[in-house]
């Protein structure tokens, strides 16, 4: 087995995602309304998205960091299929957004409803191109 030092980075970035969602746990049940450290204000509206990419983050990281398994290769057909699936999801959350004029802050600053639009076209077209795409491309099966 050869050393990777990328691996035992990510095997040491998993420590520190395990660390970070304990803490995420210690917080919601404690009965602190905020925490800040680092310039950034952490509130219990944040802490179930906090953990859910915590863990998202530590499965990832645990995976490239112990080589659990192979990772399979994707066929073309399947990543394009998910990158417009994605784009697509993205599409309709924007469109939600701007319907339901619900609030948007990112790092401190109000998005305005405007900027979903852009996000909107932007999406939109990534997806139509992505799906376009997956139709020109040839099945392998055929």
């Amino acid at each position: 087995m050869r050393y990777n030092p990328l691996q035992e980075l990510a095997k040491l970035a998993a420590g520190l995602a395990a660390a970070d969602f304990f803490w995420l746990v210690w917080f919601s049940q404690s009965k602190l309304r905020s925490a800040s450290f680092f310039g950034m204000t952490m509130t219990q509206d944040m802490v179930l998205p906090a953990m859910i990419f915590e863990v998202a983050v530590f499965l990832i990281l645990v995976h490239y960091g112990w080589n659990i398994g192979r990772i399979p290769q994707l066929r073309e057909r399947t990543y394009i299929l998910i990158v417009g699936a994605l784009f697509t999801v993205v599409a309709v959350a924007h469109l939600m957004r701007i319907f339901t004029g619900a609030d948007l802050t990112i790092i401190g600053l109000q998005a305005p409803i405007w900027l979903s639009w852009f996000g909107v076209m932007i999406a939109t077209y990534l997806a139509y191109a992505s799906f376009h795409m997956l139709a020109k491309l040839p099945r392998k099966g055929r």
